[in-house]
């Protein structure tokens, strides 16, 4: 096998895992230089390959593949590459993993370990994405499971056992559901082939059970984006988990859901999606509508920004469902952008809590005046997360809604316009959350609370810088997404 530059990227994470693993506690300092080198080289050769994907390629060619027999006996291999689809949520991992070593720069509590499975962490989510074999899909998705644990019941705060717990239960839940659904398809096709199953048609295939197999593995991604009711866990996860954490639980692992809903379920069953794709809308709906209702009502300020999340993966659900080529690059863009912006409100949030000792907004106010620095950060990420224009929020969101209007799925357009009020609770929330935190009557209690340092500056300068990238020269992406996704319309 020519171990060549994807795997690379995929394992060096890891490689940086095994080393910190062993080097002392008390060389903390060399541990975080090493997890910030091992995630830093796989972010620079990400965006080589950025760049050098063929955007002419013809429709449904993967890039930068490779492959080799793994096990014989089952028809397994060690398949993995990238398309228009997984390109953009592959880099955005390869992106927020450096930026979380950064974020993590002041733990001191057993920083081998923390920094070990933050790197694990990584490779399992690139993993995910790059996977062309089923089961190296899933085996990836079931690794991600035991760093997220380790991370958030230690490092974390409040009840993180019972958050960690909780997680790890949902989670296997949808696994179980997963692995029930990959059984079916290769007990009845003998392939674990990605490329194969979508080539074949296995969605209009009479021997196949296509609706069952469908919502198996629906199930396992709808826990993951999360879809109403099965979001549960993302609020207490979110709350106890450190920042660092909140940022890759937020920007790339529940992107894990619906990348999976792109690629294996609409791919692979078009028919069985296109015939249940009005209830899946309505189920978005209830993402947007019910997140953003119940985010009006927080105090906490991680759990408010937990709660948006439910609400804006409603448009990822929305986008994918109503099936149009604009939607669905839509959706992917959203994934995208909500990965970068909420991204960069955890990690704000985590400077408010840290630097103010106060977490809950109703004690908070007034802090523009004691850290003007993160405020102006937390407003711009604010602007993004309500769909200003200029952001990526804006251009991702109209496409989904554009797109989505466009469908000829039933009901689609009643359903867009009730999902509008979703923006309207957005601003709401955001604006709120702004006016409460940072601009009413500055409290003496919060004199003296230290602002932004310059590595706090600098990681959130390359948020603010691809936000604002992606929304004003949005084409970039949405040309190479645009490749992948019109395979599928195809």
């Amino acid at each position: 096998m020519n171990f060549n530059i994807l795997s690379l990227i995929i394992f060096l994470p890891a490689l940086g895992a095994l080393i910190i693993a062993c080097i002392s506690n008390s060389r903390a300092k060399l541990i975080k230089y090493i997890a910030a080198f091992f995630t830093l080289v796989p972010l620079i050769l990400g965006v080589i390959l950025f760049f050098n994907f063929n955007k002419s390629a013809p429709l449904g060619t993967m890039q930068f593949q490779e492959k080799a027999s793994w096990i014989p006996l089952i028809n397994a291999y060690y398949h993995v590459g990238l398309d228009g689809i997984s390109l953009p949520l592959f880099l955005l991992m390869d992106f927020l993993g450096f930026l979380v070593v950064l974020i993590s720069w002041k733990i001191d509590l057993r920083p081998r370990e923390y920094f070990a499975w933050l790197l694990l962490l990584e490779t399992s989510i690139l993993g995910v994405f790059a996977s062309l074999d089923m089961l190296l899909f899933f085996i990836f998705w079931e690794i991600e499971v035991i760093p997220m644990f380790f991370l958030i019941s230690i490092w974390g705060a409040g009840r993180k056992e019972y958050s960690a717990l909780k997680y790890v239960l949902y989670t296997l839940f949808g696994s179980a559901m997963m692995l029930a659904g990959i059984l079916c398809l290769y007990f009845t096709t003998h392939s674990l082939d990605m490329t194969y199953l979508i080539q074949n048609g296995i969605g209009v295939n009479p021997a196949v059970p296509a609706t069952l197999v469908f919502f198996l593995l629906l199930g396992g991604f709808a826990v993951k984006l999360p879809v109403f009711p099965l979001h549960t866990w993302l609020p207490d996860a979110h709350t106890d988990a450190p920042t660092a954490v909140s940022v890759v639980l937020a920007g790339a692992l529940l992107k894990m859901g619906g990348y999976g809903m792109i690629r294996i379920c609409v791919s692979f069953f078009p028919t069985v999606a296109r015939q249940y794709a009005p209830w899946l809308i309505a189920f978005a709906v209830v993402n947007i509508i019910y997140g953003a209702a119940v985010t009006l009502k927080q105090t906490d300020i991680k759990r408010l920004i937990a709660y948006s999340s439910v609400s804006h993966m409603g448009f990822v659900l929305l986008g994918i469902f109503t099936l149009t080529q604009v939607s669905m690059v839509g959706a992917t863009m959203q994934m995208v952008s909500h990965g970068l912006i909420t991204g960069l409100l955890f990690a704000t949030a985590g400077l408010v809590m840290h630097n103010a000792h106060e977490r809950d907004i109703n004690k908070l106010g007034g802090l523009a005046r004691q850290i003007p620095i993160i405020t102006v950060i937390f407003t711009i990420a604010g602007l993004g997360a309500m769909g200003v224009p200029g952001t990526s929020g804006f251009i991702s969101e109209f496409m989904v809604f554009l797109g989505s209007f466009g469908s000829s799925v039933l009901h689609a357009k009643i359903f867009v316009v009730i999902a509008i009020l979703g923006i309207l609770m957005g601003a709401g929330y955001i604006l709120w959350l702004l006016q409460r935190v940072f601009y009413g009557p500055p409290q003496d209690k919060f004199n003296g609370t230290k602002d932004a340092d310059k590595l706090e500056i600098f990681y959130s300068a390359l948020f603010i810088v691809a936000i604002f990238g992606i929304g004003l020269a949005p084409s970039v992406l949405a040309n190479i997404i645009k490749t992948g996704v019109a395979a599928i319309i195809h």
